[in-house]
């Protein structure tokens, strides 16, 4: 695979490793957010078919993404916390019971899991080990040993979302299909870069916001609910989710009866006739060019740096727990300007909690390592 610059708008003048921060819009994907709002100008050309075709293809698409036979379970959002408040919705945590999640994880996979064990029950949050050497395995290690027989569910992402560590969710999934858990996975910061398949992980719910390497727009994103949550209730009750809902002219038929599948979880007025556009556009492109393939673009590109890195004098995990696409690095004492440093060369990176977050995608190439690589050993 080659470099996709010439496919974005981003100004060639800048070294962007950020999308970890938030992913830049495709040109082609920038082209039907505008052909949307052009759309919402003449209101009389929107057919009531128009509510349901485009996130019925953008289901698909984002099936196809996670390797999920079934589009009737993945269902428009339009935040990450909307998602997983669905799964808080519909978990009830007895006396006794835990939910299991990493350190420092991001708070919109926490805050949720605080409230539902706040009258009964018990948040086991396992900690990153203090240490560099084998940090990773320990790492997953300590997660493995944390789930038992009273742990009702484990909340966590693919890769940490701070230094991007990256968890086994093979082994972990196991495990907690051994005690009779749950297993819950925000996948905004991996799905798109790193391979993910429905069929080999089996999670109760995979939620995704779709603004960083989902290439899509601010405020929509895609969720998929497995067989636990058919059932359940939804956050809100729209007409849009109800059986039947395609025959606008019996919509005063009120219907108890939902869409098959998850798609009672949709949020109200997931046909946006400007964001779902958008992100079906970029949920095509990815697919196109293949997850596996963008996560070997990575590893080809930051190879021959890793070794520069580490003689620059920082650590970065070991590759079994670590992605390519994002990862973090570390030195035992930060320079005070590196980040004025880091803007006057026009490098664009995060810096979560101890760790530098550098983020690699299509557009990066050579020159932007080597500009980040200048900085780090000046």
């Amino acid at each position: 695979m080659n470099c996709q610059k010439e496919l974005f708008q981003l100004d060639p003048s800048k070294h962007y490793l950020n999308c970890a921060y938030m992913g830049p819009l495709l040109k082609s994907v920038e082209k039907a957010g505008m052909e949307g709002m052009i759309k919402k100008r003449t209101p009389y050309k929107i057919q009531p078919s128009d509510f349901f075709k485009e996130t019925e293809e953008l289901r698909r698409e984002f099936s196809k993404l996670i390797g999920s036979s079934e589009p009737e379970r993945s269902v428009v959002i339009p935040s990450a916390s909307y998602g997983l408040g669905v799964v808080a919705k519909n978990i009830q945590i007895k006396k006794g019971e835990n939910i299991v999640v990493v350190g420092e994880q991001f708070p919109s996979n926490v805050y949720p899991w605080m409230s539902c064990v706040k009258d009964h029950g018990e948040l086991i949050v396992v900690h990153a080990p203090n240490t560099r050497v084998d940090r990773g395995r320990q790492w997953n290690e300590a997660i493995l040993n944390s789930i038992n027989e009273q742990t009702r569910m484990v909340a966590m992402p693919h890769v940490h979302w701070a230094d991007g560590t990256k968890f086994d969710l093979h082994k972990i999934r196991k495990r907690t299909k051994e005690v009779g858990a749950l297993l819950v996975i925000d996948g905004t910061q991996s799905v798109g870069a790193l391979p993910f398949l429905i069929s080999e992980i089996d999670p109760d719910a995979l939620i995704c916001a779709g603004y960083k390497w989902l290439l899509g727009p601010y405020s929509i994103g895609m969720a998929y609910f497995g067989s636990y949550f058919d059932g359940g209730e939804p956050i809100e009750e729209n007409w849009i989710n109800r059986a039947d809902s395609e025959n606008f002219k019996g919509l005063v038929n009120y219907e108890k009866n939902y869409q098959p599948g998850a798609l009672r979880y949709e949020v109200g007025e997931h046909s946006n006739f400007i964001l779902v556009p958008m992100l079906l556009e970029a949920l095509r492109q990815l697919n196109e060019w293949g997850v596996s393939n963008i996560n070997r673009y990575a590893e080809e590109l930051l190879e021959p740096f890793r070794s520069r890195i580490k003689q620059a004098g920082y650590w970065l995990e070991e590759k079994e727990f670590s992605s390519p696409h994002m990862f973090g690095i570390w030195k035992k004492e930060m320079p005070s300007d590196l980040n004025s440093r880091l803007s006057e060369k026009n490098i664009s990176l995060s810096e979560r909690g101890e760790s530098l977050r550098i983020s690699l995608h299509v557009w990066n190439n050579a020159e932007d390592l080597e500009a980040l690589i200048g900085v780090l050993t000046e």
